[in-house]
């Protein structure tokens, strides 16, 4: 099956290794955890699962400062462990996707340590040195090399796509030939293995300066001639990217891109309240997704409908349910009435769904933990770091499986764990919530289950907003796909909302609903939907 179209039919479980299940009580999640969960994994529909980083790491930002390529950190197993991994979970129908860090390394890192220790060798060319002439006793410090986001984590070299310095390498120098065949290696490495695609982290940073025209187009031919590769070596394997901006990651050649809260605007709109990891958009007094119905569809409209049109027939789209890098759904002031209305939408986006590890319980944003392995974001100037808020800590928090010791996510005395399990009495778990039928989970299941039933709802299906620019409530678009009509109409507002709607059908027995009535009068489809309401409603 080539890579376009099993990802088309993909639904992706992102799992944060170190806080997913322990199995052999060190307070650190592992592959084995993984492995013992996968039934209740595909028990939710899930078919494809993205691991954080897994390679060999000194953890000073969770794993993105990578020592070895092509070692498994210790803490979550081995080699060996990994095969286990893609092996029973292909058994299951499951594929697996790693996260490639493409453009910066550890200082721990062998390479980076070699061209520490002779800085004026002709082969030191892997790094971007504004420096060499340290002191050799201490070693380089921050400023004598260019970093990627935190300045612990040296930028490999890709070139300079305009020289202004003379430390500066031109695209296809020695150093940046040497990466760029790396990359190549690192990959086939882990496809060997099993390993299903790659999920690439800051894929637009490679080329510097960053972000000039100039070096947007030389990063772009580089993703390109991986991609080439790819289809040629490993035509089933999928490449996806952190870059957030899908034109230009999508024509780089990636399979599918994730539209987050970074260079193309629109995701923050919808979300970010005020509380958590992330601040919102400047002069945005109210996300969209809001009990106080007051927030506006405008921006990501805008964007989403940008986005689209600019990757159609290319490529895909993901707005992910949640992130390691900021705020849960879950976070005060948004509860549990206004979860559902944003899994609807979720579920029935034109791309891939997404889900980050314990959304689908409802897990919350736990504040004022104290940081971790690079969790706080500060003295950053990468494009997808916060300035606000920035501590990542409190979406990171070991998975909820059960009432019994530590969530059921490890043995471990309390004090060792990775982060410490969300204090709350009532925190939700997979246990208590798989015996509930009408709990958040089998909500999520159902929904993964009408997508799957009901292609209109699926990735090929047409995507149309309803909306006007005077009316924001209910959010109301419409699917198609071979004839097949389905309209989705949301309201994540506490108070009831109306709108008449000119398009054509009738409405059919609703698929799945809340509050939702739909009716014809004449040229207008009349929808009224309660506060937190929802309908997913065919159209013949």
């Amino acid at each position: 099956m080539q890579a376009m179209d099993w990802l088309k039919e993909a639904v992706i479980y992102q799992i944060y290794p170190q806080s997913f299940q322990d199995t052999n009580g060190d307070g650190i999640g592992d592959f084995q955890g993984i492995i013992k969960r996968l039934d209740y994994i595909r028990s939710i529909g899930i078919n494809t699962i993205w691991l954080n980083p897994c390679f060999d790491s000194p953890f000073g930002d969770a794993g993105y400062d990578i020592r070895d390529f092509y070692k498994i950190a210790p803490r979550y197993g081995t080699e060996e462990d990994f095969e286990e991994l893609v092996k029973e979970a292909h058994a299951r129908e499951i594929r697996v996707v790693l996260d490639f860090v493409a453009g910066h390394t550890s200082m721990d890192n062998p390479w980076f340590q070699a061209e520490a220790e002779k800085p004026h060798s002709a082969d030191s060319n892997r790094y971007i040195w504004r420096n060499r002439d340290f002191d050799p006793a201490t070693g380089p410090q921050k400023g004598d090399f260019v970093s990627n986001f935190f300045w612990y984590q040296p930028a490999l070299n890709f070139g300079y796509s305009e020289i202004t310095e003379p430390w500066q390498d031109p695209l296809h120098a020695p150093g940046p030939q040497k990466n760029r065949e790396e990359m190549r290696k690192i990959l086939a490495y882990w496809f060997d293995r099993g390993c299903d695609g790659f999920r690439v982290d800051m894929a637009g940073s490679l080329v510097k300066p960053q972000d000039t025209p100039a070096s947007v187009e030389a990063t772009k031919a580089i993703w390109q001639e991986v991609r080439a590769w790819m289809d040629e070596a490993y035509p089933d394997r999928v490449l996806l990217s952190e870059w957030s901006f899908p034109s230009r990651s999508i024509n780089a050649g990636f399979h599918l891109d994730f539209m987050l809260h970074f260079n193309t605007p629109g995701y923050s709109s919808l979300f970010f309240n005020g509380k958590g990891t992330l601040a919102p958009p400047k002069d945005q007094a109210y996300c969209y997704f809001d009990a106080e119905g007051q927030g506006s569809l405008d921006v990501f409209l805008k964007s989403y409908s940008e986005q689209r049109e600019a990757t159609r027939g290319k490529g895909l789209i993901t707005l992910p349910v949640g992130c390691h890098d900021f705020q849960r759904l879950r976070c005060a002031p948004r509860g549990w009435d206004e979860l559902r209305c944003a899994w609807v939408f979720f579920m029935t986006q034109a791309g891939p769904p997404t889900i980050y590890y314990g959304e689908e319980i409802g897990m919350r944003f736990v504040e004022n933990l104290e940081p971790k392995e690079g969790s706080t974001l500060a003295g950053i100037t990468a494009v997808n770091a916060g300035t606000d808020l920035g501590e990542r800590a409190g979406t990171r928090t070991p998975m909820q499986w059960d009432d019994s010791k530590n969530a059921g996510f490890s043995t471990a005395p309390a004090e060792r764990l990775y982060f410490p399990i969300d204090p709350d009495e009532d925190r939700p778990t997979v246990e208590s919530q798989d015996k509930d039928p009408n709990s958040l989970l089998n909500f999520v299941r159902e929904l993964i289950r009408l997508r799957k039933a009901n292609p209109v709802l699926g990735t090929d299906g047409e995507f149309t907003f309803l909306n006007t620019t005077e009316q924001h409530y209910p959010f109301a678009y419409l699917r198609e796909l071979d004839g097949a009509r389905c309209l989705v109409v949301i309201n994540p507002s506490r108070h009831a909302r109306s709108v008449d709607l000119r398009v054509a059908g009738e409405p059919c027995e609703v698929l799945l609903g809340q509050g939702c009535v739909c009716e014809r009068h004449g040229e207008s489809l009349s929808v009224t939907v309660a506060g937190h309401g929802f309908g997913i409603i065919p159209l013949r």
